[in-house]
């Protein structure tokens, strides 16, 4: 290819895969819904784009690595808190089910479907027990189901990835260097467990440079970005020399280490890696996707659909009601968790990587292996995406559309907010710091969050679960300004924050955007002076007329979602709907106080 096709090739993968992920976010659907289709069309259509052509024998060393960077990503967001009980037990029979179930099932099946020998089918099963958090990530996001049913599925895609990697790595070789398959013998054991060992041997490395970049050296949050994006690419790539596909291993341990080791300095914003592991996420599924070609794909379309619907409807509600058996869940979260298997970028990964070498070695079907694997990525996630809420709210295992809040603060008036709006059924936390406004949240019968959900919150990759909006509502008027910035990221759903006095002159408080509550005649020391003279709060149906004196502050719709007063928003309520008013002091006249603009 002269420079100019390259140039443009580059400039063509970059562009689709931002073009097909700003769309997705736009339809509400999992990003790899578009990135597949575009990548092969657009290798159809064109040369230029062809990974071969514009990276050469070295794509799949690139391949490794980035999976690697988005697997230490995902690793960030994996609390080791929420794996305890049954959590734990489920997960590890997922994974060892999963692959178990899902290799021998495919390889029972597939000599037959597509007319290839034993040892190519074995390398297709192992490449098919993968799933992946890119593609479980949006799905779960966008179904929104238990918090119990996503931790499960989060950990089973995130975990599965590595170590399929590894074991699709000890096939390759064992089906690529001897004429019959060495599965079941101690020395396939021992290269597993050896590799495991490597990898978990580099991922301590991996820890403890990014505890001397994050902790000794306090690096701020560009460097902090740079060091840990160095940390993950070195330590990866000194693991896959010195053994196949380890890095992974040492890129999700690092990942976890970091999210759950006390005392590592993560930058609490990290736009930049953020962004470049979305922007890795679609160069790789562009430019895999474009190796297939159109040809490759018609002999083996019927076949591979056949597949599909075995592993769909048989083998992983299989793996599913084995693994959740006797652990606590109910009916409907053990169907969904059966409902739920969509192969991501490490099956794409791992076929693109090993496909060609065994075509090479002469292996009967392996031309077939890419192909498979690509129409079986497209159908599982077309599949999953456009049937999962509806499954999911059919099995009862959504999360209801209720606000459910977290009012932050333990001021006298907060917690008597706290109890108002818990009044209105609302699932109502509070959370403070100091411990007599912690014995005033207790005293009120409000249930306390736990004391490190703030530091969680900002974390880069947590998420406040049981939890979908956030009111800040601190004395501390620079501390609500820092949070509404560092929270709402991790939230699924609004941060509103108190508004400072306006002639106060706080470090950030006057400076910082966001939402502010109740708009500008209700600030905090306002509500707090006014509570402290008398005023209480007070809730009501919405078609009961407003008492004179009284100001709306929330609207709680009949569905249960939170509606506040803002400066933007009036919080107009309808029949069925429930208000909270705000009352003025016993001693005021409401003939000389009329309500606020703000007032519903």
């Amino acid at each position: 290819m002269s420079e100019d096709d390259i140039l443009l090739g580059i400039a063509l993968v970059v562009a689709l895969a931002t073009a097909c992920q700003i769309l997705a976010g736009k339809l509400r659907v999992p990003a790899l819904i578009l990135l597949l289709p575009a990548g092969f069309t657009a290798g159809a259509l064109t040369d230029v784009i062809h990974p071969d052509k514009l990276v050469g024998d070295d794509f799949s060393s690139l391949v490794s690595l980035s999976v690697a960077v988005i697997l230490y990503d995902a690793g960030l967001g994996l609390d080791l808190r929420n794996l305890s009980g049954h959590t734990r037990a489920i997960v590890g029979r997922l994974l060892l089910f999963g692959v178990a179930f899902t290799f021998f099932a495919v390889c029972a099946v597939g000599p037959a479907l597509f007319s290839m020998s034993l040892r190519v089918a074995a390398m297709v099963g192992m490449i098919l027990v993968v799933s992946g958090p890119t593609v479980v990530g949006p799905l779960l996001q966008y179904v929104r189901p238990t918090d119990k049913v996503r931790r499960l599925l989060i950990w089973e895609g995130t975990l599965t990835d590595p170590i399929g990697a590894i074991l699709g790595a000890i096939v390759f070789h064992a089906i690529s260097t001897t004429r019959q398959i060495d599965i079941g013998r101690g020395y396939q054991l021992g290269q597993f467990l050896l590799s495991m060992a490597v990898g978990l041997a580099g991922g301590c490395v991996g820890i403890a440079l990014l505890w001397l970049t994050l902790r000794v050296l306090r690096l701020g949050e560009a460097l902090g970005t740079l060091a840990q994006l160095a940390t993950v690419v070195t330590v990866s790539a000194g693991c896959d020399i010195v053994r196949d596909d380890t890095g992974l291993i040492a890129a999700i341990v690092t990942g976890m280490a970091a999210a759950n080791i006390r005392g590592f300095d993560m930058p609490a914003r990290r736009p930049f890696f953020e962004t470049l592991v979305q922007l890795i996420i679609g160069l790789l599924f562009i430019s895999i996707s474009a190796g297939v070609t159109p040809a490759s794909l018609t002999p083996v379309l019927l076949p591979t659909l056949v597949l599909v619907v075995f592993l769909v409807l048989v083998v992983r509600p299989l793996v599913a009601f084995v693994a959740t058996m006797g652990k606590g869940m109910t009916t409907g979260e053990r169907a969904f968790a059966g409902w739920m298997a969509p192969r991501g970028i490490v099956a794409a990964s791992t076929a693109a990587a090993f496909a060609q070498t065994l075509v090479e070695v002469g292996l009967r079907g392996a031309s077939k292996i890419l192909p498979i694997t690509f129409l079986v990525i497209v159908s599982t996630v077309v599949l999953y995406a456009l049937t999962a809420g509806r499954v999911a709210r059919r099995l009862g295992v959504t999360v209801p559309n209720r606000t459910r809040p977290l009012l932050v603060g333990g001021a006298p008036w907060a917690v008597a907010l706290g109890s108002a709006l818990r009044s209105t059924g609302l699932d109502v936390q509070m959370w403070a710091g100091l411990e007599e406004e912690r014995e005033r949240i207790k005293e009120a019968g409000i249930p306390l969050a736990r004391g490190d959900l703030l530091a969680t919150a900002t974390n880069p990759r947590a998420r406040l679960e049981g939890v979908n909006a956030v009111f800040l509502l601190t004395d501390d008027d620079d501390f609500n300004a820092l949070a509404s910035v560092l929270v709402e990221d991790n939230v699924e759903g609004p941060v509103y924050r108190v508004g400072p006095p306006h002639d106060r002159h706080g470090v950030v408080a006057p400076y910082t955007g966001g939402a502010v509550l109740f708009g500008s005649p209700l600030l905090r020391h306002v509500l707090a002076a006014r509570y402290e003279a008398g005023a209480r709060f007070l809730v009501r149906p919405a078609s009961d007329p407003l008492p004179p004196g009284h100001e709306t502050l929330f609207v709680v719709r009949g569905d249960g979602r939170l509606e506040p007063v803002d400066e933007t928003s009036s919080g107009t309520p309808q029949e069925g709907d429930t208000v909270v008013l705000l009352g003025p002091p016993p001693a005021a006249d409401p003939s000389q106080h009329p309500p606020s603009p703000t007032a519903g």
